[in-house]
């Protein structure tokens, strides 16, 4: 049996600029779960003092965030910055754990918006405490409805399209779109992008973070529709579990992914996964902190009032040599 393992949940216009921000190589793993007060970065770079919350959907056990943890933790080095880092799948406890850091007077929080209306009070809470909030990673059409002042990260309507179209051309006619946790803007943008390129896409509910149990749905799907041709998975370790389950379902459907670990890298590499739309998340948690300093410190607006994009950046078999290393040292 393949064992439990929690999951993520996870995705306009490109701004230039953000090439002015230097971003040093970093293969420390993160900050801790939960509210738990720990901290990272501080005492080096600039020293600036200040105290940044940054508050996210993480799912612990989801090797997705150790990337994001890491962007954050070496951008607080850079800046001298403590970083207080905590994180609830529950929109509701999420909320407050964002509320838990407007009380604490922190001098800036950064935040995923999965569940935007979920989140709007506790942001707003915030921004009334003249505490400013960017977003990242998801929340990208919601972040200014919400309160944000900024947004890093993918636009997922684009990179959902954008992987449609690249099926297509490649033959494909009938996608399986995998959708890992219920309720997310981000997953639901992607697979409705994947269906502008592929009208013939449906979309399929799974718990994302029983391992088994996606192997399970999927092997019985895959059973049940042998037309099925390629299957979109929205994260690097439902990707793993659908490799299992077209093997155990002798289908001959052909996979890709969003998102980014080591074993989907090497899964590319070696032609198990046709190829990835990575958001390059160390770059989000990286420009997420980078932002919050550089607004405190010198008034500095990233992106003019629209998003900075980070992806979507493809990664197959003509470039997964030169992005394999930097997989590996938990720096994409």
């Amino acid at each position: 049996m393949t064992p439990t393992r929690p999951r993520r949940g996870l995705t306009s216009v490109a701004v230039a600029g953000v090439a002015a921000i230097g971003l040093a190589a970093c293969s420390g793993g993160g900050a801790p779960s939960k509210d738990s007060g720990g901290s990272g970065g501080g005492g080096a770079g600039d020293n600036s003092g200040y105290t940044l919350a940054m508050v996210t959907h993480e799912t612990p056990g989801d090797t997705f965030w150790d990337k994001i943890k890491a962007g954050a933790n070496q951008a607080a080095k850079n800046t001298g910055v403590t970083l207080k880092y905590s994180n609830d799948p529950e929109a509701s406890k999420q909320a407050t754990l964002i509320q838990n850091a407007v009380d604490s007077k922190v001098d800036g929080i950064a935040t995923t918006l999965a569940t935007p209306a979920a989140l709007t009070g506790a942001v707003k809470s915030a921004t009334a405490a003249k505490i400013p909030v960017v977003a990242f990673n998801a929340g990208i059409d919601q972040y200014q409805q919400v309160g944000a002042l900024m947004y890093f990260g993918s636009d997922e309507s684009l990179a959902g399209e954008s992987a449609g179209k690249r099926i297509a051309k490649a033959g494909g006619k009938n996608v399986l779109c995998v959708i890992h946790q219920a309720g997310s803007v981000a997953l639901e943008a992607r697979c409705a992008g994947v269906k502008k390129g592929i009208p013939a896409t449906s979309n399929v509910q799974v718990n994302g973070a029983d391992d088994s149990s996606v192997v399970q749905s999927l092997q019985a799907k895959l059973a049940q529709d042998k037309s099925i041709d390629w299957i979109v998975t929205l994260g690097a370790p439902i990707a793993l579990d659908t490799m299992k389950a077209i093997d155990q379902a002798g289908s001959s459907a052909k996979l890709a992914t969003f998102d980014l670990n080591i074993d989907a890298a090497q899964a590319i590499k070696d032609g198990k996964i046709a190829f990835s739309v990575d958001q390059q998340p160390y770059l989000q948690g990286y420009l997420a902190i980078e932002s919050l300093y550089l607004l405190k410190k010198n008034g500095n607006d990233i992106g003019g009032g629209k998003p900075v994009l980070t992806g979507p950046s493809f990664v197959d078999s003509e470039n997964i040599d030169v992005i394999l290393p930097f997989a590996k040292n938990n720096t994409r």
